[in-house]
């Protein structure tokens, strides 16, 4: 039987931005012990660069992180749903993207089977910065 008020996908989704939209390392670090008591767990990552060039090291960076920081396994199902959900997330941001310099940092959460990934970038030049977010979730 479920647990009543268990965390499903939008809490996970929530997570996974909240992650990504840390300030710094001690945020990230108290917002983790925080989700860890919902049953949560999360990992994020500070990404930077041209955004086509950089697409697949994104999405490595974000089964590396995930993976060390034991919110998945070294499977391909599991690796294979955060890289999914990574990509997802990039595909919706990528019309603002293309061409540009992105800046900020990969959220991940992970919940049983939910995981979600959110991308919060500023994209552009210098001071002249679009911010935009995108997300993904797989059930794996």
């Amino acid at each position: 039987m479920p647990i009543q008020n268990a965390p499903g996908s939008r809490d996970v989704a929530r997570a996974a931005i909240e992650m990504s939209m840390s300030r710094s390392r001690e945020e990230e670090t108290q917002l983790k012990k925080s989700l860890l008591l919902e049953e949560i767990s999360a990992a994020a990552v500070d990404f930077g660069g041209e955004f086509v060039p950089s697409i697949i090291r994104i999405v490595e960076r974000t089964v590396i992180a995930a993976r060390r920081e034991g919110i998945i396994n070294e499977s391909h199902l599991e690796e294979g749903g955060v890289a999914g959900a990574a990509r997802e997330a990039l595909t919706q941001v990528t019309t603002k993207a293309l061409g540009m310099n992105v800046g900020g940092k990969i959220g991940i959460a992970r919940y049983h089977d939910h995981v979600a990934v959110a991308v919060y970038f500023g994209i552009g030049l210098g001071h002249l910065d679009e911010i935009c977010i995108g997300l993904g979730h797989r059930a794996i």
